[in-house]
């Protein structure tokens, strides 16, 4: 597995399709979709347009603009000039993945290409909390043809389809995390490696979480003093390092648990545990379970999704 920390958070997802669909609004419009949980990108191929998640986070794309929410929140979708006040439209669908939104005659005013996909990772909830809530890329056409490359596979059959969705779907995460023009502000692992000084230690624990790393020892990654180090990573990520070295390291052993690869033993020793014993006790203090147990297929605890975790 790469040790590229955005790389890795994407791939442990799991990205799957599910569908993507051209969408044609005409007129005014406003489109009301409720929170799902679950990952929706968009490319504007013409025109512009509001959304709004959340009842909040209100952003006006225009052509070439591509927004990610990889956890949806309850959306509104109009046309600029639609009042609020204004009943929500219903899309019609015209043939397989083409809809038409507002009136029916005439030449669009906008067109988007909408997908929804799913995160099969048994630990989504924890790796989507490390990143931001919606994201929007301006004027970036590496996503359009991504999205585009998406809908062609989804609607052809042929070989190898899922794989080369799984691996579209890769990029077109990892594209629009790191071309993120405009996100929500609040902490996260993206804001994290857009700081200069926390990238370094950020990607430090996930190339070597086996490492039995210290305070000291991230904050001289970082070319900071260990209090300096310590507010700047809360402050930007969300929560304290050791909290974030945990979680991940959590997080890649029960990777290895489900894979099966790996005795617990040497599952202990890449986490940075020194015995197995110390390792199942900290799994089980984390997971709710102990590692053989879990490794046996047991279903996941409550307990898997910390709430400390920040929202990106």
């Amino acid at each position: 597995m790469t040790t590229d920390p955005l790389a890795q958070i994407v791939t442990l997802l799991q990205p799957a399709a599910r569908f993507t669909k051209l969408v044609e609004c005409s007129s005014l419009w406003r489109i009301h979709r409720e929170e799902t949980g679950e990952p929706l990108y968009c490319a504007i191929l013409e025109g512009s347009c509001r959304m709004t998640f959340g009842g909040d986070q209100q952003f006006t794309l225009h052509a070439g603009d591509f927004i990610l929410a990889p956890a949806m929140k309850d959306m509104v979708s109009a046309s600029l000039d639609a009042p609020e006040s204004m009943p929500f439209t219903h899309p019609i669908q015209i043939s397989e993945g083409y809809f038409r939104v507002g009136s029916q005659d005439g030449p669009a005013d906008l067109r988007m290409l909408v997908g929804h996909c799913s995160f099969g990772a048994l630990d989504a909830a924890l790796l989507v909390s490390l990143l931001p809530e919606v994201v929007v890329v301006h004027n970036q056409p590496r996503l359009t043809t991504l999205m585009q490359l998406i809908n062609e596979e989804m609607r052809a059959q042929w070989a190898a389809k899922e794989p080369v969705l799984e691996r579209l779907l890769e990029v077109l995460l990892i594209e629009a995390l790191r071309s993120r023009t405009e996100t929500t502000s609040a902490p996260g692992l993206i804001r994290g490696l857009g700081d200069e000084r926390l990238a370094a230690a950020l990607r430090s624990m996930h190339s070597h979480p086996q490492r039995t790393w210290t305070i000291a020892e991230l904050a001289t990654e970082a070319a900071l003093s260990r209090s300096a180090f310590f507010a700047r990573f809360n402050r930007i990520v969300g929560l304290p390092p050791m909290e974030y070295l945990l979680a991940w390291r959590m997080t890649l052993a029960k990777q290895y648990l489900r894979e099966q690869q790996l005795n617990v033993e040497q599952v202990a020793i890449q986490v940075g545990y020194r015995s197995a014993s110390s390792f199942s006790v900290a799994f089980a203090r984390y997971v709710g379970l102990p590692p053989a147990r879990y490794a046996r297929g047991a279903t996941l605890s409550p307990q898997t999704t910390p709430g400390s975790l920040a929202h990106g």
